[in-house]
């Protein structure tokens, strides 16, 4: 859902060529900054304003609701996995499969739309950051299509507790990012605000992180300016560093939520890390690989049950069920070896 923004004033006027809109001739007369800066923050506080006002509109969701969007989009990622395989489940027409992807596509922006209003009272404790309070919620935002696409109904967290997580990282980055990268020279910015915006915009018709070759394709440029670019992108900055108009501020009091476990990383969280390659090689070959791609164990990045699914040439319940029995397994290993209260 997209942020409106006010429109200057127009005059409608009926012609021989019919009716036209046409832009008013305003004037303006030079005002003190102080005055500029003022109308600014009323202007943004306006338009947070109806902005609440829009996103107020979708109800919010139950435990029941949340569920049953979550199984939609499931099916409708599900069915355009067999589509793009060329393949049918028990006879399932294509235009069933089309229906179930639509349906999916709906359960996602309601879901997401019904929790806007997190994203926003989140992103109202980042206010001392000094980023706009609009541009704060936008990055809250992909925050939360991000706990949208990831969440798992069937591993028992709590949607609004799960998406916080995201969101709170979101905001975190951006915040860190707008500090750094005012230290950056502007061109190098420019490249590495595009290479971003290419990278987003992949990820979603992709429905996964793109890789570096595909992001160069679409940035034309080389693989190694793209590695380049990333490189300067994730760069860090000191938590000490002082932001916002007061400097009494520093960045830590507000970042300090992104060192905190993922909610993935919370189901392995009783068990001593170093000691999780060691007992994932005492499950079958299938098993181990599946929970090294779903953690992120192998390569850093956690991968999709769409992705492991194909990987594996399994379908996506069955990589859930496999990834259930493993992790059973895994809380067993962990009991006997003496890292998990019993």
């Amino acid at each position: 859902m997209g942020m409106h923004t006010p429109q200057a004033p127009r005059t409608i006027t009926n012609t021989s060529e019919g009716i036209v809109e046409t832009p008013e001739k305003t004037t303006t007369t030079a005002r003190p900054e102080t005055t500029l800066r003022t109308d600014e923050v009323a202007e943004e506080r306006d338009l947070v304003g109806v902005y609440l006002h829009e996103i107020s509109r979708t109800p919010l969701l139950d435990a029941v609701q949340e569920v049953e969007l979550a199984k939609a989009i499931e099916a409708g990622l599900y069915a355009d996995h067999l589509l793009e395989r060329g393949r049918s489940r028990r006879g399932a027409t294509e235009d069933e499969l089309d229906a179930l992807v639509a349906a999916g596509e709906r359960a996602k922006d309601l879901f997401i739309r019904a929790n806007l209003r997190l994203v926003v009272s989140i992103a109202r404790r980042y206010v001392r950051s000094g980023m706009p309070m609009l541009d704060l919620i936008q990055e809250g935002n992909t925050g939360l299509v991000r706990a949208v696409e990831k969440f798992d109904y069937e591993r028992g967290f709590k949607f609004s507790t799960y998406a916080t997580w995201w969101i709170r990282q979101a905001i975190s980055r951006a915040i860190a990012q707008q500090e750094r990268t005012v230290r950056l020279p502007v061109h190098l910015v420019e490249d590495v605000n595009r290479m971003r915006g290419v990278t987003r915009q992949l990820t979603r018709e992709l429905g996964n992180d793109p890789e570096p070759e595909q992001v160069a394709a679409a940035l034309g440029v080389s693989v190694e300016r793209v590695r380049e670019l990333m490189r300067w992108s994730q760069d860090t900055v000191s938590l000490d560093t002082p932001i916002g108009d007061d400097g009494d501020t520093k960045l830590g009091d507000l970042v300090a939520d992104s060192d905190a476990p993922s909610p993935e990383e919370l189901v392995l969280s009783a068990l001593e890390r170093q000691r999780v390659d060691q007992l994932l090689h005492q499950l079958d070959d299938r098993s181990a690989g599946i929970m090294r791609a779903r953690y992120g164990l192998e390569d850093g990045r956690e991968h999709s049950l769409t992705e492991v699914a194909s990987r594996f040439s399994l379908s996506r319940e069955r990589i859930r069920q496999l990834e259930i029995q493993a992790l059973g397994r895994l809380r067993e290993l962990a009991r006997a070896e003496g890292l998990q209260a019993a």
